[in-house]
Order: structure tokens, then C-alpha cells, then sequence
């Protein structure tokens, strides 16, 4: 299959609203800190579906457009966006993946590899240090995918979706790809 991923333009303005982000929650990951090192178990959970496409649909990106510290890829099979992802320069100089996101249809195919290659390229273009992002324990797939581009839990946080849901049981996973 071929994918192209290139910068969004202002034609695409809405194009991401195409994408099926959804995925099945049936894990979670247990996280442990001993000795300044954080590691995980999974912890199976009764299964149910999750996304975040109604969180976005209004999301204006054209503030990302022709800006040096932020970008929009997209990434497409043929002419239909199969996925996104929002990068910018962080308040600590590394480079933020903001989204990352691929069509439920197109995943396995290395389309979220792709992207995070060209994360690195767009960082080290900017002399950043390396990579960073968050993601939820519930989203272990996710969670996986990070681990296997060499990238390494740095903290999590047991309050973050509590403002949303206070009795939500999500901890936000913060993942770094640092460069040598």
C-alpha cells in the first residue's frame, strides 16, 4: 500500500474528520516506580469502544500552517486521509506529538511508524532534544506501538482526566523518545 504523508495546507482544513480513530479498551496498564525506573503490567478490563473524534471536529489548524514550531501531517492512500498527526515545539524544546492518529481500516500497515519517523525528521531538523507525547493506560495498543519506536514512559499522572471524569481511572502516560 501506498501512503504519501506530507504538511497540511489550508485546502485540507477539515480532512482529519474522514479518519476512525476508535479502538476497543480491554486493557489497562498497571504502573509501578521503583528506583526512579517506571515499569508496567497489563491488567485485562471488560471490554468497550473509545474515541476521541468528537473531541476534535472543530479543531482549527490553521495556526499550523507555514508555522515553524508546529505542523499538521497527514497521511494518505490514494486521496483519502488515513491519518494525522499534530507536532509542535514544546515549553522544553522537545518536539510535542500533540495527535497521532490512523484510520481503524489502515492500522497495521506502518502508517503511525511513518509518522513518528517524521516526527523525528521535523525534531532534529529543529535541533530538539527528542520526542515527547501522552497517552491514556487505557489505550494499551497505543501504549505498545510507543514502547516498540524505542520510546520510554518519563512520568504518568493519576489526576489528569479526573478533571473530566472525576471518577475516571485513566492515568496519563508520558512517553520520550530522546535523541543521542
Amino acid at each position: 500500500m501506498d501512503i504519501l504523508i506530507r504538511k497540511m495546507t489550508a485546502a485540507d482544513q477539515g480532512r482529519w474528520a474522514e479518519i476512525d480513530d476508535s479502538f476497543t479498551v480491554d486493557s489497562t496498564l498497571v504502573l509501578t516506580l521503583k528506583e526512579n525506573e517506571i515499569g508496567y503490567t497489563v491488567k485485562e478490563l471488560p471490554a468497550y469502544e473509545k474515541s476521541y473524534a468528537s473531541d476534535v471536529e472543530d479543531t482549527d489548524y490553521s495556526r499550523y500552517i507555514d508555522n515553524p514550531d508546529q505542523a499538521v501531517y497527514l497521511a494518505f492512500a490514494a486521496n483519502q486521509a488515513v491519518g494525522q498527526m499534530v507536532l509542535k515545539r514544546n515549553w522544553n524544546q522537545y518536539a510535542y506529538v500533540e495527535d497521532l492518529k490512523v484510520d481503524n481500516d489502515f492500522r497495521g500497515y506502518g502508517i503511525g511508524r511513518q509518522c513518528i519517523e517524521q516526527a523525528k525528521h521535523w525534531a532534529r531538523e529543529r535541533g530538539m532534544p527528542g520526542i515527547m507525547l501522552e497517552t491514556q493506560s487505557n489505550n494499551v495498543s497505543a501504549c505498545k506501538f510507543y514502547e516498540s519506536c524505542g520510546f520510554i514512559i518519563g512520568g504518568f499522572d493519576l489526576c489528569l482526566y479526573k478533571g473530566i471524569h472525576p471518577q475516571s481511572e485513566e492515568v496519563a502516560v508520558y512517553w520520550y523518545l530522546m535523541f543521542e
